[in-house]
């Protein structure tokens, strides 16, 4: 029977990409979430009404009489006794509001309540509602986006007299029972994100970014699904919080069954106090549904790639010169020497790295003071500048414009702009502080500095660093905490900075990776995955980085044969075959190169450059192979007639064949040409399979079975292995053994 006009539901029903999110609006308080997962079809007023009541919570022995079902923003009135959405009070009053929906707009239209189910494609819902005893207005904004992206955000004003303390305002989403398994990512400096897993339990698995910072140890993504699940199967629910700052992000189970997942941004005590008709409005939480983790993966790939400012697959390939130099920035002939091998071995961009400025000669003075030093450049750096740009590179000049070091003119004349509190300098980590941008003659002081610098040189490019966490972070004379006002002051700033230089790129460094997030890749345009560049490290830093953001976001840099932060050696052709997955740089002292070690670098870089619209635009897949002696994953094009995979031995396995790998994301109905892509150089130790069509020759006296020694590869008169997809995604191809820390790479295309 057709739901009578009395009974319709207040209900939007949102589809997008294989997902649908359903709400419901017609209950009490605010809105609360039918379904959120794999695409439903249309509803109907009658379907709506029936999985109103189909999901609806029972009284559960010793509970409350009337279960609410937890809303968006979880409400402590409605017995929900998890992490509430709001915490808050006027001097301990008004702690508990309860929120009453006064008006709903989708698309900036207005939808009654009342009115039945409202279906919808990708699309924004605002939600306004209030508490007009606890004098807060709260609007909540839902948004599906074209990707099945879901995006969260609130904003609350005080519409009373007096002041309200803003303590927490977190958002969630609730998953259902069968996502029992929790997978977030941590690490260390030189070790970021790194996966860990765990049951998801009765009580908080809480993730919390203290660091005033995101942090090298962020949860970056917190994911829950059915268990076992891995990057192609599996149901998984996974939200990240895109703020640059203290943050949260958390996965709860109640005794009741009930478990939600959200974030929100951290707020330290004090931090926010809402004034008369004063406002808070969280940092976006995103939630991505999908079937494995590479699904998950591609929808915040697909986001970022639709955004108007996203960079092109042209990035140019970057010299970074910090482990050639460090802060030797006298000897301007090598600095040259740099430039002159850099452009020749095909390189686009030359940044030039710490040390160029005030009494910056070692880490323990001269920051903020950002001018160019007369004592290492007496003609300023026009020589480089112009050295650079007549190679036809662009420029990049290194900024860390968020620290200064004591022994600086700046914090001389200005020791009140160090972040403090307690009538204290905080504890120092790298001989450097805080500088408080939340000071609006601190934030003129830099901004204005920068400014100065960008106008008289041509600079393309700004390397972005953050090298320490945000300790005793207050506003002086009070010492109020300062890490909101701070984080929104970096903000602030960059976007002052590009709107005055449009083409201007900027990378986000912070000793590392530690800030990676979406709401610095709001203004940036790429991130550097970590300090450690060791490309043992970086195989599965890159695997786990590419969870959040894509591979053209993400600064990946041919190392030193000796890498700088593990000491490991490692061959050219790995080092090369790692950093190809991201935006490629080089960050190695070229002078000591030999004349062979340059020449396979730039057959790497003119690799690079011939592939990078594949390798910066593809499909992200991701191989689950049970033999952790071998990370697998490859990029596939969106039209899936060309792929490239990348098999990378990482340890000695205890088998000595590892047998057959698929080949995911291709078309099955298509055949492919399989072509080991050895530029001169195969890798170490190599055994060719059968399908490679090459006869192995060797070309030194002790190759043996045992040692093989250099070997040189020529191909057979018979051409590459051709095959379906279907063949390829199911059944695979040997893997060739290679020594440990090598890299098989292979080109796939389709053929007819």
């Amino acid at each position: 029977m057709p739901a009578t006009p009395s009974a319709l539901p207040t209900c939007v029903a949102l589809s997008a990409a294989g997902v649908s999110l359903v709400l419901d609006l017609g209950g009490a308080g605010l809105p609360r979430v039918l379904h959120w997962g794999a695409a439903l079809p249309t509803l109907t007023d009658e379907d709506a009404v029936a999985l109103a009541e189909a999901s609806a919570a029972v009284v559960a022995p010793s509970s409350i009489d009337d279960p609410v079902s937890v809303a968006l923003l979880p409400e402590h009135w409605t017995g929900w006794t998890g992490r509430p959405g709001l915490s808050g009070s006027r001097a301990g009053a008004g702690w508990s509001p309860k929120f009453t929906v006064a008006s709903l707009a989708l698309d900036g239209a207005d939808v009654a309540l009342g009115s039945g189910v409202t279906n919808a494609g990708a699309a924004t819902l605002v939600v306004r509602a209030d508490d007009q005893e606890a004098g807060l207005a709260l609007e909540l904004t839902v948004q599906l986006t074209p990707e099945g992206l879901v995006r969260l955000r609130a904003r609350l004003t005080n519409t009373a007299a007096d002041a309200y303390g803003l303590q927490d305002l977190v958002l969630a989403l609730p998953v259902p029972a069968v996502a029992r398994e929790v997978l977030d990512l941590a690490g260390r400096w030189g070790k970021e994100r790194t996966p860990q897993r765990g049951r998801l339990d009765v009580g908080t698995h809480l993730r919390e970014g203290r660091r005033g910072r995101t942090g090298p140890d962020a949860a970056t993504l917190l994911h829950v699904g059915t268990p076992g699940f891995d990057f192609a199967t599996g149901e998984v629910w996974a939200v990240h919080t895109a703020w640059s700052g203290n943050h949260t992000h958390y996965a709860e189970r109640l005794s009741s069954g009930e478990q939600v997942i959200g974030g929100g941004e951290l707020l330290l005590p004090g931090e926010v106090v809402l004034g008369p008709d004063a406002s808070y409005e969280t940092p976006w939480v995103y939630a991505a549904y999908g079937t494995g983790l590479d699904e998950v993966a591609r929808r915040f790939h697909r986001f970022l790639r639709a955004r108007p400012n996203h960079p092109g697959p042209d990035r140019p390939v970057t010299i970074n010169v910090w482990e050639a130099v460090y802060f030797d920035h006298a000897n301007h002939e090598k600095l040259l020497e740099l430039a002159r091998l850099a452009a020749a071995a095909g390189v686009e961009r030359y940044v030039l790295d710490d040390g160029w400025f005030g009494g910056r000669r070692d880490d323990s003075a001269g920051l903020g003071d950002w001018t160019v030093s007369p004592d290492v450049w007496p003609e300023g750096l026009h020589p480089l500048v112009d050295a650079v740009t007549g190679l036809g590179m662009q420029f990049g000049l290194w900024f860390e414009p968020e620290m200064v070091n004591e022994d600086s003119d700046v914090a001389r004349a200005h020791p009140e702009w160090i972040m403090a509190t307690g009538g204290r300098i905080p504890v120092e980590a790298r001989q450097q502080q805080v500088i408080n941008l939340g000071i609006p003659e601190c934030y003129a002081y830099i901004r204005d500095q920068i400014f100065a610098i960008l106008a008289e040189y041509d600079i393309s490019y700004i390397k972005w660093d953050h090298n320490r966490d945000l300790v005793d972070a207050g506003t002086s004379p009070t010492g109020q905490p300062g890490v909101h006002a701070q984080t929104l002051a970096f903000y602030r700033l960059v976007d002052e900075i590009k709107a005055a230089h449009p083409g201007l790129e900027i990378e986000s460094c912070s000793s590392g990776g530690s800030r990676v997030d979406l709401g610095v890749l709001e203004r940036t345009d790429r991130v550097w995955v970590s300090d450690c560049i060791d490309p043992l490290e970086r195989q599965q830093m890159h695997r786990w980085t590419t969870q959040l953001i894509p591979p053209e976001l993400m600064g990946a840099h041919i190392a030193s044969g000796a890498s700088h932060t593990t000491g490991r050696h490692h061959e050219l052709r790995f080092r090369a075959a790692t950093a190809i997955w991201g935006h490629l740089g080089v960050e190695w002292d070229l002078t000591s190169a030999t004349e062979t070690e340059l020449a396979e670098l730039g057959a790497w870089i003119a690799f690079y450059k011939e592939h990078r619209a594949l390798l910066l635009q593809g499909d992200l897949v991701r191989i689950d192979f049970p033999d952790d002696a071998l990370l697998a994953g490859g990029v596939v094009a969106h039209d899936r007639r060309s792929a490239i995979y990348s098999f990378a031995s990482v340890s000695r396995s205890d088998v000595a064949i590892l047998g057959r790998v698929p080949l995911p994301g291709l078309d099955p109905d298509l055949r492919y040409r399989v072509t080991p892509a050895l530029l001169d150089q195969p890798p170490s130790g190599v055994v060719p399979p059968p399908w490679w069509h090459v006869d192995r020759a060797g070309t030194s006296d002790h190759a043996t079975s045992d040692h093989l020694g250099p070997l040189r590869l020529v191909q057979q008169d018979r051409g590459p292995v051709v095959l379906t997809g279907a063949v390829l995604g199911r059944s695979g191809l040997t893997v060739a053994p290679t020594n440990p820390e090598q890299v098989a790479t292979y080109l796939v295309e389709a053929v007819g």
